[in-house]
């Protein structure tokens, strides 16, 4: 029993964070100002979509999630949906707030769709970008108060082509 009961310790402290670990990358925050829901329209390829998000922090506030759910305004039923993680990447520079950005990309077309990311704040918003085989698809979001815009591009070597473009505005979440 004595066996059994120091295994049970040594697995619940597996997970707890020692003394002398690193802190966390800080979350730039204009990653953080994203927190809360948000709701709009947009189009993706051409095709006209309502969407919602909702962001919230995670993993003891050092990351956080973005759920995104979308439909074709021609076709309730035509939907999507995209889980995102973002957190903070690398140490603050010396002389200002953080600025690196890691993130995760998952969607409704499922597990062989998933892509690692990597990008930086800027004054009003960031950037991240996510590498499929095809193309890098770069997306760019822009606050201004509780507006929000969030524009992805393919981008193949230097040529960038229009990907989706939303416009939100921040809404009660439910």
């Amino acid at each position: 029993m004595r066996v059994l009961g120091l295994s049970v310790l040594a697995w619940a402290m597996a997970g707890a964070a020692w003394a002398d670990d690193p802190p966390p990358a800080p979350v730039p925050a204009e990653v953080r100002a994203l927190e809360g829901c948000w709701r709009g329209a947009g189009d993706v390829m051409g095709k006209a979509v309502e969407i919602t998000l909702a962001a919230r922090p995670v993993a003891l506030g050092t990351m956080l999630t973005v759920d995104a759910d979308s439909h074709a305004t021609a076709d309730p039923k035509d939907r999507y949906a995209a889980h995102l993680v973002l957190g903070g990447k690398g140490a603050p520079p010396k002389d200002g707030a953080a600025t690196g950005i890691s993130g995760f990309w998952s969607d409704s077309f499922g597990g062989d769709f998933t892509a690692i990311g990597q990008g930086s704040a800027l004054p009003g918003g960031f950037d991240v970008a996510y590498a499929y085989p095809d193309a890098t698809f770069v997306n760019r979001w822009r606050r201004d108060g509780d507006r929000l815009t969030w524009t992805i591009v393919a981008k193949s070597g230097a040529k960038e082509a229009p990907f989706a473009r939303y416009a939100l505005s921040r809404s009660a979440c439910s």
